[in-house]
């Protein structure tokens, strides 16, 4: 049985490599991820993991008995979902928020496999900063590696020194929890 990784994330891709697992496809499912109206953090990256998977199973279920992966990653401040920012604005006001405070990175997975079928699990990595000078923020917007990411920052880069406690996953909070994922790939047949 082959499997789909339905994300363009080079962290996932990683992540599965360092188990020994190497996606047969990779398509990522272009979607709309705005939150619904009141949508909490658990439930919008619920829906998200599997509507990914789920679009990107539909192109493959006729012709492949394939496995399709998919995951996303949140980080809520509270019951705020804290966005992916795209410039330098929104990763000082990602900081600032979390700055000498704890959050929460969740991070959903979806499987899909080949009968239809969705199995899904959910991850919960609690993290707490310390508290961050303005010259670190600064220093760390400049770097631009917080660009694009949950939060507005990757852990497996320049922030982890700005982490106090991590209570739960570390894989979870670069992007998909290696521990979970491989039991939930194994418990639907794959051979990893």
């Amino acid at each position: 049985m082959g499997l789909i990784l339905a994300s363009e994330s080079p962290r996932r891709k990683a992540l599965l490599a360092q188990v020994g697992i190497t996606p047969d496809l990779i398509r990522a499912a272009s979607l709309d991820e705005t939150p619904l109206k009141g949508e909490l953090p658990r439930i919008y990256a619920m829906r998200l993991a599997a509507e990914k998977a789920e679009t990107v199973a539909v192109k493959y279920r006729e012709t492949h008995a394939m496995l399709v992966l998919g995951a996303d990653t949140v980080v809520a401040a509270g019951r705020r979902i804290l966005p992916k920012p795209e410039d330098d604005a929104g990763v000082r006001a990602c900081l600032n928020l979390l700055s000498g405070r704890q959050h929460q990175v969740m991070t959903a997975v979806a499987l899909i496999l080949p009968n239809g079928e969705l199995r899904r699990r959910m991850v919960v990595t609690r993290v707490a900063f310390r508290r961050l000078t303005a010259a670190e923020i600064e220093k760390y917007v400049d770097c631009r590696e917080g660009l694009g990411k949950a939060g507005g920052y990757a852990i497996q880069g320049r922030a982890e020194v700005f982490v106090a406690r991590l209570n739960g996953s570390y894989s979870n909070v670069v992007g998909l929890p290696l521990a979970e994922t491989v039991l939930l790939l194994r418990g639907s047949g794959y051979a990893c």
